[in-house]
């Protein structure tokens, strides 16, 4: 079979020049084709092993009477990481005179799919291997079709171990005829099929001899002609929300948004928009840990920024600039899913989709077509996907989340499944698909829903992921958050009188919208049983939910240390502390965190107001 040429300038330098770029790569391949041996044969002809590592191996092994292995190289470095050798324990490095390659090291199929939505798997291209002497075989197949799964287009197949079979060209040419025809199936095409023996060197980083007949490049040469992709900078700017810190301590009234850049830039002024809430503000300033606050930052760095409003966010929201491609919100999504669970993937089981740094539960409401990875055979009529299958499936989410489509932006269109605790599975969003209406599921009327319970409860965050679902399905909502309104009114204090008229004043405003058909979603601790009675005489149509988490699992949650500043008496009236909570004798519905997941309780809710 033709293969394609290249000429032989990129040669290993012992003292390779700082890359001017770098490539991430993932080296795949079925168990005991040699994967680790090409890695190991890269490092040492390319001169990117630490000083006096070959040699001490090679002295380790002699000590041992057992015959020295490349691949012996990597698990060496692995070894050593811990002991502040730059190895990171995913990824490792090599330099050409080109670039800098960063392969991404996952020996299995799920290390890889742990490893899909994160940085350090960022994999441009793909060295696949396989044995000469086994040939094609199904880890083979599913590796090919994994690639494929993840959008990686770039791949070059190493045939290992010709020495062993005596450099038989009829050997290889089968292997490459088997393959090709594979990968066609899948919409793949490799860069080149190259003979090599990674224990011998050949065609790794020079041209073989004993392989005359083969006229193609060798591994690094084929590596040279793969193309890298632009920079994550040049990117629209996304940046997933890991956490919210607010400080309060010597007047520092900063609420800090953290998270990681995965793609563009943004600098102080710039304007952000997060989704899928779709709030907005400035960025105020940039944070660093004990370091000056930059200016600007871009992707690949963690980074904190203060934003010129009061925002109220939660872990999940996706940041973007604003005036650039935004992401899509939504529901139910089209996905590519390669599954690797114990059990089949199902549409009678609940599952965590895990996307940015966003949980969401999920649930599978259509198989469309089941692919065996290995076979290729094709099944439409399926009520589950089972082991090493991939398949085409519409996912529906419990609620409204930010996602991309894997053609606009590569992070956050990559998900991994949670089965249990278990990632299980891992897949690519294609497209998403119009969200169901309230009226597909039942027409939900005006109503005040008012959340009641201690500080540290779960008010908020379920008040915040309710609203979001209404809103997707098309209902009018507002949000009306108890420390948010304190903030607009900053004179409201804490004693009885305080907090009742506070409560007062905000049932009054929620019945007023509600009158104008608004669904009202009201977030307060709210102590008192009197006060919430006259907020429910206001209303037309009153859901009180109490969200009943014990105190203790309340105080074990506050990141505020507000309870414990209660308890040393420099907070005075707090409740559950030295102010009662009046629990609700007969609340519409009564929700413990302890028990329940946001999604189950947001579920319950939305159940009641239909």
């Amino acid at each position: 079979m033709p293969q394609p040429t290249a000429a032989r300038s990129e040669m290993p330098a012992a003292i390779a020049p700082r890359a001017a770029e770098r490539m991430h790569i993932v080296v795949t391949g079925h168990v005991d084709h040699g994967k680790s041996s090409v890695i190991g044969r890269l490092l040492a002809d390319t001169g990117s092993l630490p000083e006096g590592k070959l040699d001490s191996v090679r002295r380790a092994c002699e000590r041992h009477a057992k015959p020295f292995e490349y691949a012996f190289l990597l698990d060496a470095l692995k070894d050593e990481q811990a002991q502040g050798i730059t190895i990171e324990s995913t990824r490792v490095f090599f330099n050409t005179a080109r670039r800098q390659y960063v392969i991404v090291d996952a020996p299995g199929h799920v290390e890889f799919l742990k490893n899909m939505i994160t940085g350090a798997a960022r994999a441009e291209a793909a060295l696949l291997v396989i044995d000469a002497r086994e040939g094609v075989q199904e880890n083979s197949r599913r590796h090919g079709y994994l690639l494929a799964t993840l959008g990686i287009r770039q791949i070059a197949v190493l045939v290992n171990k010709m020495d062993l079979v005596d450099y038989d060209r009829e050997v290889f040419t089968r292997i490459v005829a088997e393959y090709t025809a594979f990968l066609e199936h899948i919409g793949l095409r490799a860069a080149a099929f190259i003979p090599i023996s990674a224990r011998t060197g050949e065609n790794i980083a020079a041209a073989a001899p004993s392989i005359a007949w083969y006229e193609g490049p060798t591994t690094l040469e084929v590596l040279s002609l793969f193309e890298t992709r632009p920079a994550p900078t040049a990117g629209p700017f996304r940046m997933p929300v890991q956490g919210i810190y607010k400080f309060t301590e010597h007047g520092d009234d900063r609420r800090i948004i953290a998270g990681t850049i995965t793609s563009g830039r943004v600098t102080v002024g710039d304007e952000v928009v997060f989704y899928p809430s779709g709030k907005a503000s400035r960025i105020r300033t940039l944070e660093a840990f004990h370091a000056p606050a930059p200016r600007d930052a871009g992707a690949d760095e963690a980074v904190g920024f203060t934003l010129t409003d009061q925002l109220y966010l939660s872990r999940g929201e996706i940041a973007v600039k604003a005036g650039q491609p935004k992401p899509l919100v939504a529901t139910r999504i089209a996905a590519s899913v390669f599954w690797l669970g114990r059990r089949p993937l199902s549409r009678d089981r609940t599952y965590v989709l895990k996307i940015g740094t966003a949980r969401v539960a999920a649930r599978v409401e259509t198989i469309h077509r089941v692919i065996d990875a290995s076979s290729l055979g094709i099944a439409e009529d399926r009520v589950a996907v089972e082991r090493h299958e991939a398949a085409d499936c519409t996912l529906s989410l419990v609620h409204p989340t930010a996602v991309d489509t894997i053609d606009r932006c590569l992070h956050t269109s990559r998900f991994v499944i949670v089965d249990d605790v278990d990632i299980s599975g891992g897949g690519i969003v294609r497209d998403v698909l119009p969200d169901a209406t309230l009226s597909d599921t039942g027409t939900c009327e005006p109503a005040v829903v008012w959340l009641t319970g201690l500080s540290g409860a779960g008010k908020s965050t379920i008040g915040e992921r309710l609203c979001a679902q209404l809103a997707s399905a098309g209902a009018r909502v507002e949000y009306l958050d108890g420390d948010a309104i304190r903030d607009a009114f900053p004179s409201t204090g804490f004693s009885r009188s305080d907090r009742d008229a506070h409560v007062k004043r905000v049932g009054f405003l929620a019945s007023r919208l509600e009158h104008h058909g608004v669904i009202v979603v009201c977030a307060l601790i709210s102590p008192y049983a009197t006060a919430r009675a006259e907020v429910r005489r206001m209303c037309r149509r009153f859901i009180e939910v109490h969200v009943s988490t014990p105190l203790p699992e309340c105080e074990r949650r506050d990141v505020k240390g507000l309870y414990a500043r209660a308890r040393r008496g420099e907070i005075a009236h707090f409740t559950g502390v030295d102010d009662p909570y009046e629990a609700p004798a007969e609340p519409e519905l009564r929700l413990d965190t302890t028990e329940l997941t946001v999604d189950d309780a947001v579920a319950r809710v939305m159940a009641a107001l239909r």
